[in-house]
């Protein structure tokens, strides 16, 4: 309990002064170095994907249901689709800010180690510290190349997915679903390279993750 309130005090704290810096600083004073705070957003990072990847499924099953139209109003499966379509572009916007956060303390996380690294005295730990430094920054590369890569398969699928919500939107009528069952295929397609990447991405995280334990 005594350290859940210093920390809503850093983050008081932080918030007050705007800055990353200030941040990692507080949070430090009070227990948590840049490792444990990498940790802990690629761990975010790594269950923001994984809610994107079953929100993104979601809407394709809500797509091919729409597709598979044999009854109800057209107005309400527009709605359904609509709001799935609303949810997975929140899905992926919230990908996007904790891949983002991930890079930030991963910069200065990298930054303080190699600044560091010059305060040895022993050459045989400089030389130590520095093998581990460029280890874990391979590592880290591997892992922002894997998320960057699932979160820009997210773009086509959503592009996608608005273009069908947007035809349906005005055009309310049999011919419509119609011309929205040639897309289906492409859509799928794009919807399971991203569960693969998404997949990868999450797996690299969950490898990166055990490096920093």
């Amino acid at each position: 309990m005594k350290r859940l309130i210093l920390v809503l005090a850093v983050l008081s704290f932080a918030f007050q002064f705007g800055c990353q810096k200030a941040y990692y600083s507080a949070m430090e004073s009070v227990g948590y170095d840049k490792r444990e705070i990498l940790s802990d957003r690629v761990e975010n990072a790594r269950e923001s994907q994984q809610e994107a990847k079953e929100q993104f499924a979601s809407a394709l099953e809500r797509f091919k249901s729409v597709v598979a139209f044999d009854g109800g109003t057209l107005e309400e499966k527009y709605e359904t689709l609509n709001s799935e379509y609303e949810d997975s572009e929140d899905r992926a916007a919230d990908v996007t800010k904790r891949i983002d956060k991930v890079e930030d303390v991963a910069e200065a996380l990298f930054k303080e180690w190699g600044e560091e690294i010059k305060q040895y005295s022993s050459d045989k730990l400089r030389s130590s510290s520095r093998s581990k430094l460029n280890t874990t920054k391979k590592k880290y590369a591997v892992l922002i190349r894997a998320m960057r890569r699932a979160e820009g398969k997210m773009k086509p699928v959503l592009a996608a997915f608005k273009d069908q919500v947007l035809y349906l939107k005005h055009n309310l009528n049999a011919k419509a679903i119609a011309a929205l069952e040639g897309e289906l295929s492409s859509i799928r397609g794009d919807v399971d390279v991203l569960i693969k990447e998404m997949d990868k991405s999450i797996a690299e995280a969950d490898a990166f993750i055990k490096t920093l334990e």
